[in-house]
């Protein structure tokens, strides 16, 4: 499946909420693109998703295994470190 994931791709939720797009791969990480609008918590750096939340990937998206509000619980920083 992480072969299957391209960078443009939408990141959603199990309900269908949008987390992020796709920046790329790094590791076993999903890389979320970086976001200029104020009121976005990816604003100026990337977030990480680890691709053990991956539910299935179609329809370019990348959809997880887990609502957005709990995979954001669980989202990473660049370090590995959570996102305060």
């Amino acid at each position: 499946m992480k072969y299957q994931i391209k960078e443009g791709m939408d990141v959603v939720g199990f309900d269908g909420v949008q987390i992020g797009v796709v920046d790329g791969i790094e590791g076993d990480r999903i890389k979320l693109k970086k976001s200029d609008s104020g009121g976005s918590h990816h604003k100026r750096h990337h977030h990480y998703i680890g691709m053990d939340f991956v539910d299935s990937v179609a329809d370019q998206r990348v959809r997880l295994c887990s609502d957005a509000n709990i995979v954001g619980l669980f989202e990473e920083e660049k370090s590995g470190r959570p996102v305060k």
